[in-house]
């Protein structure tokens, strides 16, 4: 087995990937129709609900609970954190947060609150309610957050010949031992609210259609997710992608940054859209092209290997 073919299935086995592939039992029990309206389809980063001449963006995330009781503080933070990705990602701006938040007691809910209320400070996305119980046998977060959208961008839009390119804050640090690259925390104040505003700002301006923010299931099964719901196949080349130096790169393939997209761009859009990240001070390159297969390859220093065939096997069962 070559170490390319090897990377793989180490990362078919990982957290992540099979965290989203449960997605796929979740999604096949939903009743037909259950979007809100049949051209916004089930299955991006947000639920996006048509209002007029916008869209009402609506998203969910839970913390996963081991997480919680490690680090209460930075559990919380990212309970905002990540929604306000998801925001973004689909080319929105955050309105307001609500979390659901269970604790063995009150200080552990002041914990995750002070994180909660140090990410809506640092975003300036309000927290206008929930609901919580301090004598909770286990430790639970969930955070729900609003928003609206001009002009979306989705996981249903990128096109064969696109280019896919991966954007990333690499001025930060892992939360060992957990995944997360936080690049967040401690940033000059108003840095990480004006990175988000790139992208609506390029959906507004006809740069990108298609972008998903990069999740638990790190750049590669972002990618993925973004491929399967567009009904498309990409060469991915790992020797492209963004790295931190000094990081061990097995580890950064399933990292879950605090700012990391990938997008699908038309090819006269690409140095623009580059542009404007490196405008910022953040990394970003094209990674693949999307093509009309339904295969993802991977390939480094020479050598190629599939990651998924998503006509055989579904990955977050989105066709």
């Amino acid at each position: 087995m070559s170490a390319l073919a090897g990377l793989v299935e180490r990362l078919r086995e990982s957290r992540g990937f099979r965290h989203k592939s449960d997605i796929s039992g979740v999604l096949s029990r939903l009743p037909q129709g259950a979007q809100a309206a049949p051209n916004v389809p089930i299955g991006d980063d947000c639920a996006a609900i048509p209002d007029g001449d916008s869209y009402l963006l609506f998203a969910i995330e839970g913390m996963v609970s081991d997480f919680v009781r490690a680090m209460p503080w930075f559990a919380g933070y990212s309970g905002v954190m990540v929604n306000v990705s998801d925001i973004y990602a689909m080319g929105g701006r955050p309105l307001a947060v609500v979390d659901a938040l269970w604790s063995g007691d009150a200080q552990a809910a002041a914990d995750v609150l002070a994180g909660m209320a140090a990410a809506s400070a640092v975003y300036g996305v309000p927290i206008v309610g929930g609901h919580s119980n301090v004598r909770s046998d286990g430790a639970q977060l969930a955070v729900a957050i609003v928003g609206r959208a001009k002009k979306l961008l989705t996981s249903f839009d990128a096109r064969p010949g696109d280019a896919l390119v991966m954007a990333v804050d690499l001025r930060g640090r892992f939360e060992d031992p957990y995944p997360f690259w936080n690049a967040s925390v401690g940033a000059p104040e108003g840095r990480a609210r004006g990175d988000f505003e790139l992208l609506p700002a390029m959906a507004e301006d006809g740069l990108c259609d298609a972008a998903k923010d990069i999740s638990m299931a790190g750049a590669l099964g972002t990618a993925l997710m973004l491929l399967e719901c567009s009904k498309a196949g990409a060469r991915i080349d790992l020797d492209a992608l963004p790295c931190p130096e000094g990081v061990d790169f097995e580890r950064w393939l399933t990292a879950f940054p605090s700012f990391g997209f990938v997008l699908s761009v038309r090819p006269e859009h690409v140095d623009e859209v580059l542009a404007r990240f490196a405008s910022r001070d953040l990394a970003s390159a094209v990674i693949g092209e999307v093509n009309a297969s339904s295969e993802v390859v991977l390939k480094r220093d020479g050598d190629a290997a599939l990651l998924w065939n998503l006509h055989e096997q579904p990955f977050i069962c989105a066709r």
